[in-house]
């Protein structure tokens, strides 16, 4: 079988973009998506996104982690996915769309500058050393010092497969602050197995979190990430978040078509 694939990319976040709008792509072959996945032996990216259609909004979101299973929300791959929509015309600059954890809604520029709005958040666990929360998908969030030398992958895997998150685990982001309204990131990411350049899902789980520890004031913040840079702004009222929004560019990588 052939599959037409285009490459997108996000703050270095990067994923396989399917047409599935005729329903041909084997959606149960696990095997499959991990080898369009593989990076020695596939494609290579951090995930698999299919565009379907949908009755009550413009498009549907179905997203596999790199290792070929299905997963919970991906904000930057939400956001490539706008772009993608975008580039096969089936939006124009603004839409709906469905995806695991609901309705979305959001926009892209000429420039390819995507908007995304997340779910409210209205769930926060803080302990002493750490935070969590859903933001789409589970997010451990935890402040160090040397983030630039920290070992993410060991640390964020100890964490990950902890007695604290059980089977499903979490993903698991450190944080370092710059200033009033700006963190630097790094995420290690479930399904993926190790840290990614960028996790837009895991950036909103930072700047709310930031928030409700008293780490900062604002409700618009800027996250750096190895791969780039995003934006999270949010409205706040008696401790939840609502009118959460995930900023940042959405970049078409090439197309190609691959034989399985």
């Amino acid at each position: 079988m052939q599959i037409e694939f285009y490459k997108y990319q996000g703050t270095g976040n990067d994923f396989v973009m399917i047409d599935n709008r005729l329903n041909f792509f084997p959606k149960e072959n696990v095997q499959l998506i991990a080898h369009l996945c593989d990076r020695r032996f596939g494609i290579g990216a951090d995930g698999l996104i299919l565009l379907e259609n949908d009755t009550d909004t413009d498009f549907k979101m179905v997203y596999y982690n790199s290792d070929g299973n299905q997963s919970s929300m991906c904000g930057n791959g939400g956001r490539c996915l706008v772009a993608f929509a975008k580039k096969r015309n089936v939006i124009n600059n603004s839409c709906t769309f469905i995806a695991t954890d609901g309705l979305h809604h959001a926009t892209v520029t000429e420039n390819g500058i995507v908007s995304l709005q997340m779910i409210d958040v209205n769930s926060i666990k803080k302990e002493n050393d750490y935070t969590f929360m859903n933001t789409g998908s589970p997010h451990h969030v935890q402040v160090v010092e040397d983030l630039e030398n920290y070992n993410i992958k060991d640390n964020g895997a100890a964490i990950r497969y902890s007695s604290l998150y059980g089977k499903e685990g979490s993903n698991i982001n450190f944080v370092k602050k710059i200033n009033e309204d700006t963190f630097s990131l790094r995420t290690y990411e479930r399904g993926v197995e190790d840290e990614t350049l960028a996790c837009g899902t895991g950036a909103t789980a930072v700047a709310i979190a930031m928030n409700a520890t008293g780490h900062t004031d604002a409700t618009s913040i800027n996250l750096n990430v190895e791969g780039g840079k995003l934006a999270v702004s949010f409205d706040k009222k008696d401790g939840n978040y609502t009118n959460v929004f995930l900023i940042g560019p959405a970049k078409f990588v090439f197309k190609g078509s691959i034989e399985v």
